[in-house]
């Protein structure tokens, strides 16, 4: 039994040590990519990807991008959300809403702050016409990726054969990367927008999952011992 709790907690210093690695160089490798391909302009990565998708781009696969790209935008994310938050409020799972809810705003508004706060502009000769935004992070491959999350965390908490979990997993992760290729592929962003959109999403849901696990902690605490205190 000793044994077993020595090897449980083992493995969970493992990946909490794993998981603080990829948040720390997820948070390195957003600040590396702003700074050199916003602010210093180096734009070396950003022409080579953009020729390598050039020398094989088709209008059938601009129009697949069309439809990949769509699910990262606002017109599916927001019923998207809305569709999981309502149900986990039918089925009284409250913290799981709230989680959601709480993850999707918050993302949302560090984006738009990142976007305003770089003042990158888009692309030349976008395929895509009237985008007024700005170009950095973008939009699509943060919000796709972490929605894909969110689905990750659910279905992985869920009672799903491991195996499942993993295929589930991997699909979802490479829909939410060939989400940010489409906006490549479509010239709507640079490739720098897109590798560091998915650096800062990485980064975003890490810390999100943590501090909403650590306050939901806190709150059942005090729920219980509240309910522990003799009436008076």
């Amino acid at each position: 039994m000793e044994k077993a709790k020595k090897y449980v907690l083992e493995l969970i210093s493992i990946k909490v040590l794993v998981v603080s690695i990829l948040f720390v160089f997820c948070l390195f490798a957003f600040a590396y990519i702003a700074d050199e391909a916003v602010f210093e302009n180096e734009n070396k990565f950003d022409s080579s990807v953009f020729s390598f998708f050039a020398s094989f781009s088709t209008p059938g696969l601009v129009a697949v991008m069309k439809v990949f790209t769509f699910f990262g935008s606002v017109q599916f994310l927001v019923p998207a959300y809305i569709f999981l938050i309502g149900y986990f409020l039918m089925k009284k799972k409250y913290r799981y809403a709230s989680d959601i809810a709480i993850i999707g705003v918050t993302s949302s508004a560090m984006m738009f702050w990142l976007k305003d706060l770089f003042h990158r502009e888009r692309p030349m000769l976008p395929i895509i016409q009237g985008l007024s935004t700005y170009s950095f992070p973008s939009g699509h491959a943060l919000s796709s990726f972490i929605l894909c999350s969110i689905f990750i965390f659910i279905i992985r908490n869920g009672h799903w054969k491991p195996l499942y979990k993993w295929i589930v997993t991997i699909l979802l992760l490479s829909f939410a990367i060939t989400i940010g290729v489409s906006r490549i592929v479509l010239k709507v962003h640079y490739p720098t927008d897109v590798v560091a959109s998915l650096c800062l999403g990485i980064a975003w849901v890490i810390f999100s999952l943590w501090l909403l696990k650590k306050i939901n902690r806190k709150y059942m605490i005090r729920k219980d011992l509240s309910a522990a205190k003799p009436p008076m």
